[in-house]
């Protein structure tokens, strides 16, 4: 229970892979938490039973973290410090962690985040493409259809992607990436920090040569270089951007007005939409919501 301290919630990052990727202050955050909210609870009990921790636990997860929310909300009013977990990495951060914040701070309560284990940074890194400007698109769709249109937005971002995806759908996303552009440097960062901890480095072409024939096992990190400054830089005519305004002024949806755009400059219709979206430097990501650009601090 609270002690006449001020409550807060804590984001906590924990290991993706060796228990010893864990930071002090993340240990004493749990110890002396008064409840840990976590995306599994029995995933989470054996790590803070290896590190001799007992605090209570209420699960939080994609299917109840708005109920959690509430909860949270409560908890930290009365004082309670509430730690959040999820099975590996950092909440938030294509994890369950979002509605938490958004519910303490239009609250009014305080909330902290700490410094900690991630997928994503060390895949970056151990990469070997540019990393002065990166852009993280977090979980590709599960559909084929709209996991291409998302590459294919993605593919012609200035800087390098990276996204998480299942092993079980790494080959086809790979297949798709790779008619789209082959010749394109990527790899794939697979179970990072523990035993079987390996990068595959290559074109997409390569790369989807080699999942093809032995595909990964384990948590897997997709990456990919910046689009070729021809690409990058390339433009639609003034005309065509003018054309695609006017067509959202008269209520058209932004895949009409690019296609009647294309129509009246003489340019195919067929990826109107895409080209247009990758002409204004963003992305959606898995969940279909705009991502801009985002650089390393």
């Amino acid at each position: 229970m609270a002690d006449g301290r001020a409550g807060r919630l804590i984001l906590c990052p924990t290991p993706v892979g060796n228990l010893e990727d864990i930071t002090l202050r993340a240990l004493r955050a749990l110890r002396e938490a008064d409840v840990v909210f976590a995306e599994d609870t029995r995933h989470t009990r054996g790590l803070l039973e290896h590190y001799d921790i007992h605090v209570p636990m209420r699960s939080c997860h994609d299917h109840n973290e708005a109920e959690r929310a509430s909860e949270a909300v409560a908890r930290v009013a009365a004082g309670e410090q509430v730690v959040v977990v999820s099975d590996a990495g950092t909440p938030g951060l294509a994890d369950p962690g979002y509605r938490l914040v958004a519910a303490l701070t239009a609250a009014g309560l305080p909330v902290t985040a700490l410094p900690g284990p991630s997928a994503l940074l060390p895949a970056l890194t151990l990469s070997g493409l540019p990393t002065d400007a990166f852009c993280y698109l977090g979980f590709l769709p599960r559909r084929a259809g709209e996991r291409r249109e998302a590459l294919s937005r993605a593919l012609a971002l200035p800087a390098t992607v990276v996204a998480y995806e299942a092993p079980h759908r790494l080959a086809s996303t790979l297949r798709a990436a790779a008619e789209l552009a082959p010749e394109r440097p990527g790899a794939i960062a697979r179970e990072l920090s523990k035993v079987h901890e390996e990068v595959l480095r290559g074109s997409l072409r390569e790369l989807a040569h080699r999942c093809a024939e032995q595909p990964p096992r384990g948590e897997i990190t997709l990456l990919w270089g910046p689009a070729p400054p021809a690409t990058a830089t390339e433009t639609q005519p003034a005309d065509f951007d003018s054309a695609v305004a006017r067509g959202l002024a008269a209520g058209l949806t932004p895949r009409q007005a690019a296609k009647q755009a294309a129509r009246a400059a003489g340019l195919p219709e067929r990826g109107a939409y895409d080209r247009w979206l990758a002409s204004k430097g963003s992305v959606r990501g898995a969940a279909g919501a705009p991502r801009a650009l985002s650089r390393p601090c």
